[in-house]
C-alpha cells in the first residue's frame, strides 16, 4: 500500500474537525480525549493551532483554554500521520531501496524504478494539498521521511528533499493558482523538480548570479548557466533564478519556470562526485530559452526574497538528511561490533572503551535531531526559524560527518571495504557541509541573529 493511500485516512480525520484551518493531525488519543471534552483540545505543544489560540487563552469557540490541562510532550513526539509516515517510509526503504544501493553508487545513477516508487509511495508530494492530487501532510512529516530515506540511501533522500521542500514549496507559496492547477498534479505524480540558484561564480555569494533574463513580446528569455544543480538529469520541472534588471542588483533577481524540453535548454555536464553519487550535480545551459509569461514565478524582481525564504525551509531538509545518514552510520556499525565482531574471545562492543564512543556518538545524534525537529516545529508554528534551522544544519552535518567516520574505525576493515555501507555514509555525509549553505555561512548566519540581539 502506499504511503498516501495509508496516510490520508489520517489527515482526513484529522482535519474532518478543523476543515478551516491547516492543522497539525492530532493523534487518535487526542481525538478521544476531544470527543469527551468538547473543543478542549490536548495537542502537542509543538502543533500550530495551539500556538496561535494560547496567546488569547481561547479556543476556536472563544471559550477559556485550559491551559493547566495541557501536557508537555517530548520534542520526539510525533503525531498519528507522522508516525505512520515513519514506518511506511522505513520499510519502503529497507525493503525497496536498500537492495539497490550499492548498485546505484557504482552505478553513479538513480535507478528510474526509484524514481517511480517515491511517486507511487506518495514521497514526491508529502504537502502538496490533496486537490492537487497530493498527500496533504505537514512539513513535519516531509521531515521525518527525509530523515528515514537517509538511513538507508542519502542519494534518494536527498532527491526527495529538494523536490519538496524547494520546488512544490516555491509553486505552493509563489505560484498564481492557475500555475498550481498545472504544475503540481504533475509535481506529485511523475513530474520530478530541480531547483536552479548556484552559478559558478556564485555559490555561497548566491546572489553574485550571472544568469540573464529579458522580456519578449509574449514572455521571457533566459540566457547564462547554472552549476551543481541537483536532480538534474531526473528532473523535467525546474525553477530558474535569473535577473531580469542587472542594474538593481539582486533586486533584479527574479524566479521562472523551465520545462526541460525547452529550446535551447541542455545539461552540459553531470559531475562526479565524492558522495551522493546516485543523485544527479550538474552543469546546465540556458541559450535563450524562451518562456511563456505563465512561467514567471511570482512576481518580477522578488526572486531573491523567495530564495531566501525556501533555503532556510530547505536547510531543515538537509539536516533532517543529516541526521538520518548519522543514525544509519550509527546503527550499521553498532550491530556489527555487538553481533559480529570479534576480539580477544569478546565482541568488540562489549569493550568499555567502544561502549563509551557508541553511547557518545548517538547522544550527539539525539541532540541533533532535538534541533532538527525544533526547527521543524517552529516553521509550522509561524515563529522566525532562521537561527534554528541555521544551527540544526551545520550541527547536524558536524555530527554526521564524525559518526560516520567513527563507524568506519568501530567495523575495521569491514568499515573500510566497499562491500558493506559504512564507507558510503562517510563518503556521502561531506556534502552536508557543503550544500545549501556551507558550514561557514551557517555560523554567519547564527552570529549576525545573535548580534542583533545582544549588541548595544
Amino acid at each position: 500500500m502506499s504511503l498516501a493511500r495509508t496516510l490520508r485516512p489520517l489527515v482526513r480525520a484529522a482535519g474532518a474537525s478543523h476543515a478551516s484551518t491547516s492543522l497539525t493531525p492530532l493523534s487518535r488519543a487526542t481525538l478521544s480525549r476531544s470527543a469527551r471534552h468538547g473543543r478542549q483540545q490536548l495537542r502537542c505543544l509543538s502543533t500550530t493551532p495551539q500556538r496561535r489560540y494560547e496567546a488569547d487563552n481561547v479556543t476556536t469557540e472563544g471559550e477559556p483554554y485550559d491551559l493547566e490541562s495541557m501536557t508537555p510532550t517530548p520534542i520526539f513526539h510525533l503525531t498519528e500521520t507522522e508516525s505512520a509516515m515513519k514506518e511506511t517510509v522505513a520499510k519502503f526503504a529497507n525493503e525497496t531501496i536498500l537492495p539497490k544501493v550499492r548498485e546505484m553508487d557504482e552505478a553513479e545513477k538513480m535507478d528510474p524504478a526509484i524514481v517511480e516508487q517515491c511517486f507511487e509511495q506518495g514521497l514526491m508530494s508529502i504537502e502538496i494539498p490533496e486537490k492537487y492530487g497530493g498527500a496533504g501532510m505537514n512539513f513535519s512529516a516531509a521531515i521525518v521521511g527525509i530523515e528515514e530515506l537517509a538511513r538507508v540511501d542519502p542519494s534518494v533522500s536527498v532527491m526527495v528533499d529538494v523536490h519538496n521542500t524547494l520546488v512544490n514549496t516555491a509553486i505552493l507559496k509563489y505560484g498564481t493558482e492557475e500555475s498550481r492547477k498545472k504544475w503540481l498534479p504533475k509535481l506529485a505524480t511523475n513530474t520530478v523538480g530541480s531547483f536552479c540558484l548556484s552559478e559558478p561564480a556564485s555559490g555561497s555569494d548566491a546572489f553574485a548570479l550571472k544568469t540573464k533574463a529579458e522580456k519578449t513580446s509574449d514572455g521571457y528569455k533566459i540566457s547564462g548557466s547554472k552549476m551543481w544543480i541537483t536532480n538534474s538529469v531526473e528532473a523535467n520541472f525546474f525553477i530558474v533564478f535569473a535577473n531580469l534588471d542587472p542594474s538593481k542588483g539582486y533586486k533584479g533577481i527574479t524566479a521562472f519556470i523551465v520545462d526541460k524540453d525547452t529550446k535551447g535548454f541542455s545539461i552540459a555536464k553531470k559531475e562526479k562526485k565524492l558522495g551522493i553519487r546516485a543523485s544527479s550535480t550538474c552543469v546546465i545551459n540556458f541559450d535563450d530559452v524562451e518562456i511563456p509569461a505563465s512561467n514567471l514565478l511570482g512576481e518580477e524582481g522578488q526572486g531573491y526574497k523567495y530564495a531566501i525564504g525556501l533555503l532556510n525551509e530547505g536547510r531543515i531538509g538537509i539536516a533532517a538528511q543529516m541526521t538520518g545518514l548519522a543514525w544509519g552510520a550509527w546503527e550499521n556499525a553498532a550491530r556489527y561490533v555487538w553481533n559480529d565482531r570479534k576480539q580477544f574471545g569478546s565482541y568488540v562492543g562489549e569493550f568499555q572503551g567502544m561502549q563509551f564512543q557508541l553511547a557518545q556518538a548517538y547522544t550527539d545524534i539525539t541532540a541533533a535531531r532535538a534541533l532538527v525537529f525544533n526547527a521543524a516545529r517552529k516553521k509550522e508554528a509561524g515563529e522566525d526559524f532562521v537561527k534554528d534551522a541555521a544551527m540544526a544544519k551545520l550541527f547536524a552535518s558536524q555530527v554526521a560527518g564524525r559518526v560516520s567516520g567513527s563507524a568506519i574505525e568501530w567495523m575495521g576493515g569491514m568499515g573500510f571495504v566497499r562491500e558493506g555501507l559504512a564507507e558510503k555514509y562517510w563518503r556521502d555525509s561531506k556534502i552536508g557541509a557543503i550544500y545549501e549553505g556551507t558550514s561557514n555561512i551557517q555560523l554567519q548566519t547564527i552570529a549576525r541573529l545573535l548580534q542583533r540581539e545582544y549588541a548595544a
